[in-house]
């Protein structure tokens, strides 16, 4: 178990972007499954997707996050050491993409900038890697841009943004608290198979298949195993969410939020049912944007908490799980002078 400590990193702010166009999932869908879907909506909770315009890269979300996260907090260029991109939706298999949005931002070349390839527990490595950074003071504040591009009309499932954090160097900042893991024996579960070294993307897999329902598939699309993904979920976090919360030494009833990536209803109201949670503790944003991947979390904070985390101290334990198989917490506390701009729609 990966349990550790961060000191001296305060959360300076979060940014969210989503894209302007709304999908829904009863609407915009084919008239045979319309039936399908509504039992669909009411078991996954999801109802209203975002999607990207076929000219936008998750890069676009997430430079508007983080311009408007900046203008926010007033830092200059110069002053951000760290820019780190968590995403597997880059806008190139080569160069990174956090070179290109270092320039594209107007950063210093001393600018540490680099991708890191993780979806949807992203967002609490990415928060332990950077604020390793700043711990150890090799930099005093850096940026992470978490989310991905990872809609399409045919999945029900799946939406698209991108969010920007803000941490800095605080030596009275209190601490973080991570618990972070992985499991590549179970890498399958959750899998785009085709465009890599181990399968090259090839003419065949432009070539759709049809399923069941008459619709077509292609071989290069996203696989997906919904049971082992639920099993997955349901049986690691619980036991991992209260480790973190023993090796922290806090008592459930401190935490004042529980922010869960929003995988489905089946499985997250699976999970707070198990930690035993009230509901008015563990916001949901999977009605109105789906499962974000990586940024479910930031979307999260900023479309169901933005005011109060403006305005209020509050703690907050975050847990990420999904793709690699791989999942992760932290335990972190907001000071209420962080800046939480409202939700940025592009």
């Amino acid at each position: 178990m990966a349990l550790s400590t961060l000191h001296n990193v305060r959360f300076a702010g979060m940014a969210s972007c989503v894209p302007r166009r709304v999908l829904d999932n009863l609407l915009d869908c084919p008239p045979q499954l319309k039936s399908e879907r509504e039992r669909l909506v009411r078991n996954i909770g999801i109802q209203n997707r975002r999607i990207c315009h076929e000219w936008q890269c998750f890069s676009d979300l997430a430079f508007d996050a983080a311009q408007e996260l900046l203008n926010s907090l007033q830092w200059q260029r110069e002053e951000i050491g760290a820019l780190i991109v968590i995403s597997q939706s880059p806008d190139y298999l080569m160069p990174s993409t956090a070179i290109i949005l270092q320039d594209r931002m107007g950063l210093s070349h001393s600018t540490i900038a680099f991708d890191v390839n993780l979806g949807c527990s992203g967002y609490p490595f990415g928060l332990h890697l950077l604020g390793s950074m700043i711990a150890a003071g090799s930099i005093k504040k850096g940026l992470i841009l978490v989310g991905d591009k990872c809609a399409s009309v045919q999945d029900p499932l799946f939406s698209d943004a991108g969010t920007a954090t803000a941490l800095e160097f605080d030596a009275g900042a209190p601490p973080m608290h991570f618990d972070l893991n992985s499991d590549g024996s179970g890498y399958q579960s959750i899998l785009l198979p085709a465009g890599g070294h181990r399968e090259p993307f090839s003419v065949e897999h432009l070539i759709p298949k049809r399923d069941e329902n008459g619709l077509r598939q292609w071989p290069s699309a996203l696989h997906l195993d919904g049971p082992a993904v639920l099993s997955f979920s349901t049986q690691r976090v619980p036991p991992a969410v209260n480790r973190l919360l023993e090796y922290a030494n806090t008592p459930k009833e401190e935490v004042d939020y529980f922010v869960f990536h929003q995988a489905n209803r089946m499985i997250n109201e699976t999970i707070r049912k198990k930690l035993g949670l009230p509901a008015e503790k563990v916001p949901s944003t999977l009605h109105d944007f789906g499962n974000t991947s990586g940024a479910s979390l930031p979307i999260t904070m900023t479309a169901r908490l933005r005011d109060v985390l403006a305005n209020h101290p509050k703690r907050l334990l975050l847990s990420g799980f999904g793709i690699g198989l791989s999942w992760g917490s932290c335990l972190l506390e907001t000071d209420g002078n962080a800046q939480f701009p409202e939700l940025v729609v592009s």
